[in-house]
Formats: structure tokens, sequence, C-alpha cells
């Protein structure tokens, strides 16, 4: 067994080498702690899940909002968090082993919007992260003032996008190794969390075979060596279950949202396998809210994938109309695209299904759809302003996404609804859908947009949407009638359910010190990022308001790192 790095003995140790482990090490490194990161991947996947990310940041009453004439404050963001967490496993009221699962993440929770609102962009602007300057508005809400959803636009895109993000906290953390403070790992999988006498006191695992596979390709597993590395502390920071389909299977709530999809596809790269969940629980660590995850229902499949079975999110704007696989149209503020995810999927798996239709227009593509990714908005992650007015503002949609218009296997595009159908139905995975039927509800709906005002809440909600000045300016589409052949082609898109976020994770104290099962801390041991659930085990609760899990990684990581350094 090796115990390389000899000469170097770090005060913690980290286990994984994105976002949040790079915060933990950045504030560890800040302090004058030593640290040593591990990572089951090569050093091009520095950064993780974060790199590949659009790089979306909630603030609460920032200067962009502000600009953009948005009036927010943390009352209305804390009434919106609680609203959509819907925090219910509360427990006794004690922090002892009578508490409930969302004890912790309640905490963390109300920490975050605090931060959201009196820290963040500072802290973030200090290292160098800008915003561009329109508000976007994730997450509509489910119609109820005290439910779920973002009452006011709040998404704040980062110029750069997630390679950025990652970037702000990769290169200090490089000049820490630089100078002898940090040490990194790759290559390392770690496969125990070392416990003697009650405490954790480092970690076993094996060394891989090097790899010099491209960042998210999936990597070989070719055993070569092991390993031991001891510390006063260990950090994981490992990330969460997006690509082990198994598992999501087995927490899925099956009571709660419908059964679980036959058909799924990853919206994260094969090294986001879940490992550390049960290591860390083996160690003495709590796991809670299994059931609580974040898959979205408007995937994509990659027509240039990087990893397997790869998957890209459409952003949707609200036009789009949304049909189930028998060809029923969503009803309320869930079938209005980008409104409430986990009220579509209901409806959606309702129907016994794993997928849904949009049916769209040219004109309504050309300005509602984005695409999530760093890799799918070259303009935005290169910083190139050229590029970006002639992406975002000439005629046509953003190049990515005429490129999955011409070869993704989800897209039809047809000049009439007949041939339109005909097209549908040679993707179903399901029933065959009657044109007759889907007409008559396009037609309706077509009729309610004569007016300024209309009794279709979809209608009211793209007319409420264009009072957004970001909406109106570059998101959301003039109100036109689908079959309006002058804002043609008709486009339908089949949409599959993507694996993404975990909600639920290893139970952590405030300090992202990880929690057994009798309340007691366990000595040694601590998590921050997806795979604590972004801060105690499930800070978003049951929904996700958006922005928040780049930002979860982010407070969670600075948590851990900065309880450490004192």
């Amino acid at each position: 067994m090796t115990t390389a790095r000899d000469t170097f003995t770090p005060d913690v140790t980290v286990v994984g080498a994105g976002l949040a482990g790079l915060v933990a090490t950045h504030e560890l490194a800040l302090a004058g702690k030593r640290v040593l990161v591990l990572d089951q991947e090569n050093r091009k996947n520095l950064g993780g899940q974060a790199w590949w990310s659009l790089g979306g940041l909630l603030f609460v009453d920032s200067p962009e909002q502000r600009r953009m004439g948005i009036t927010d404050s943390p009352e209305l963001a804390w009434q919106d968090w609680q609203g959509s967490a819907q925090f219910d496993r509360l427990g006794d009221g004690t922090d002892g082993p009578g508490r409930g699962e969302d004890h912790w993440p309640q905490q963390w929770a109300r920490a975050y919007v605090d931060f959201a609102h009196r820290e963040k962009r500072a802290y973030l602007h200090d290292l160098g992260l800008k915003s561009l300057p329109f508000v976007g508005w994730a997450e509509r809400g489910d119609g109820r003032a005290l439910g779920h959803g973002n009452s006011v636009p709040r998404f704040h895109l980062t110029w750069g996008t997630g390679p950025e993000v990652v970037r702000i906290f990769a290169e200090p953390v490089e000049r820490a190794e630089a100078a002898g403070l940090v040490r990194f790992a790759f290559r390392h999988q770690v496969d125990e969390v070392v416990v003697e006498d009650g405490t954790v006191v480092g970690v076993r695992g094996t060394v891989l075979a090097d790899d010099d596979s491209e960042r998210g390709v999936r990597s070989s597993r070719e055993a070569v060596g092991d390993f031991e590395h001891r510390a006063a502390a260990v950090v994981v920071t490992s990330g969460g279950i997006g690509h082990n389909h198994e598992l999501m299977r087995r927490n899925w709530p099956t009571e709660r949202v419908g059964a679980a999809p036959e058909h799924l596809i990853s919206g994260v790269p094969a090294h986001v396998d879940g490992r550390m969940q049960g290591i860390a629980e083996t160690a003495g660590a709590t796991m809670v809210n299994k059931d609580r995850m974040w898959a979205y229902v408007e995937g994509i499949h990659n027509w240039d994938p990087v990893w397997p079975d790869h998957a890209i999110r459409i952003l949707p704007g609200p036009s789009s109309m949304w049909f189930d696989a028998t060809g029923k149209r969503l009803e309320g503020m869930s079938g209005v695209p980008g409104a409430d995810s986990i009220g579509a999927m209901k409806q959606i798996l309702a129907a016994g299904h794993d997928y849904s239709w949009f049916v769209l227009t040219q004109s309504m593509i050309e300005k509602e759809f984005a695409l999530s990714g760093s890799e799918q908005n070259p303009d935005i992650t290169g910083k190139d302003l050229t590029f970006l007015a002639r992406s975002r503002l000439a005629k046509g949609a953003p190049g990515p996404v005429e490129a999955f218009k011409e070869h993704g296997v989800d897209f039809v595009v047809a000049d009439d609804l007949d041939e339109l159908v005909t097209g549908m139905n040679e993707l179903a995975r399901g029933p065959k859908l009657d044109p007759d039927a889907l007409r008559h509800q396009i037609e309706a709906r077509d009729r309610e947009v004569d007016n300024p005002f209309s009794k279709d809440i979809q209608v009211m909600a793209i007319h409420n949407a264009r009072r957004s000045r970001t909406d109106k300016l570059i998101r959301v589409a003039k109100p036109h009638k689908v079959l309006d052949p002058a804002h043609g082609p008709l486009i339908a898109v089949r949409l599959n359910i993507l694996s993404r976020k975990t909600l639920g994770g290893l139970e952590t104290d405030l300090d992202g010190q990880c929690v057994a099962a009798d309340g007691s801390r366990v000595p040694g041991l601590y998590a921050a990022g997806e795979v604590a659930g972004f801060g105690g085990g499930g800070v978003h609760g049951y929904n996700a308001l958006e922005g928040t899990f780049l930002g979860g990684c982010i407070f969670s990581g600075r948590a851990v790192g900065r309880a450490l350094a004192r």
C-alpha cells in the first residue's frame, strides 16, 4: 500500500475536486492550512460538474435586479424558498435523535438566503466574477404567493458561464499548490473513510491507471495500486448520484411524483456515481432526504455527446405548448414551460409514459430556446461580446439551438400540423397522436391571443413575463398564433427526463460537520456541495429555485473551509 506524499502531511484531506472541494480548499489555504485533494478523475476534470454548467447564480436584491426594475428583498426570497422547499420533516424540534430530516436543511436554507442577499455577490465579485446585466426568471412558480417558485427574476448568468465560476477558485488553489500548501492526487478513488476510536483519521482507496481522456469522457477504472492518507479532518465533496441511474430509481419518489422513468438520460458525466454517500455512511454519517432529487423534464439527447447517454436541458421560455405523451395539453402553471419542474413531471408521468412534447413555432425557438451547459453557449462562455451580439440578436436561433434542430433526434420540423404529427408519431415511444385532437387544443389557445388579456393561464403567464424587461427584450416572444404560417415552420420536440441534481444528502450542521444518527457530530468528518444536499442534507427541500446549485456548493464549501480553518 502506498502512502505517497510522505513529505507532505495535510491538515485536511478533501475528497473531490469539484466546485465545493475547490472552495473549501481555497478557504483552508488562505488560512495557511495544508490540504490534500483527491479525485478519481484526471486534472482535466478540475471543477467537476460546475465546469459544464450555465453558471447561473441566485442573488437577492442585486444591483443587476435593481437596474432591470426588479424589487426584491430577503423577506420575499425567504418566502419563496419556504414555499418551494416545503420543509415538513422537522421532528421534535431538537438536534438529537428525535430531530427530523429537515432540521439542519431548514437552518442551512435560512443562512443561504441571507448569504445570497448580504455577501454572495461581493464575495464572488472580489474573486473576479462578473454577471451579465440581464436577470433571468427561472422556476416562475405554481401560481401561489406562498407556493413554489420565484416571485421575481433572480437568475444571474455568469459572464464566462461555469468555467468562469470554476476559474475564480481554481486559480488561487493552483497558486497555493505552487506554494506548497495544496497537493492534488488525481486518479485516486476513495473506497473507505478510516475511523479509529470513533474518530475519522483519513481515507484508503484505489489508485487508478493513468487516463488522459478529455474532460467529461468516461475514464478507465483499471486499478494499479492502493493508498492510504491521514489527516485531522476529511471533507467529502464528491458530488451527487446523477449518472447512477440504478441508485436514482431505488430512491425515486414514486408515490409523490409517479413511476420512475424507464428511459432516463444523463445530464452529468459518468463519474457522478454517488459512491461516497455510502462510504461516508459506513463511517458514521447520516444520509437524509434520499427521495428528493431534481431531474428535469425538458431533456434532449445530445447529438454530439461527450459522456454516455449525454443529455442537454432546454431552458424554455413560456410560450411553447406542452403536451403529454397521449397528446393532452398540460394544465395549470406547471403546464407553462419553465414554471414548475416537479409539477410538470407529475403530470407527464401520470399519463403513464416518461416523455412529453413541446409544439412551437420558429419565432418561439428563436427567442425562447436556450440550452443548458457551458459548451452550448460558446459566446457567453468565451466572453466574446461580438459573438454574443451576432448570436443572440441576429435573425434565427443561436447556432447551438439550430444545430439541435437540424441534427437532434428529438426534433421534428414541418410546414403544417398534419406533417408535424406524422413526424412526432415516428418518434413516439408510446401512443400515436391524433392530429385532429392536437389541432383542437392548439386552435383553442390561438383564439386566446387576440387580446392583451385572456383566461388561458399560459397566455396570462406570457403577458406577465413580458412585463419583465429581460423577458421582453431577449427571452419571451411576442404572443402569436401557433398555427400562423408567418411564424413557421412548426417545430415539435420530444422531451425526455434527464438526471441532474441530488437534493438530499449527508446531514451536516452549519459548519458542515457530518451528523450521526443520534444527533452527535462525527469527529473529523465534514461534507459540502451536492453530496451534502448543498448544505445540511437538503437545503432545497422538495424544489429548487435555480441558480442555487453552484451557490450551494460555494456556500457550503466556504462554511466547511472556514470552520476547519478556525
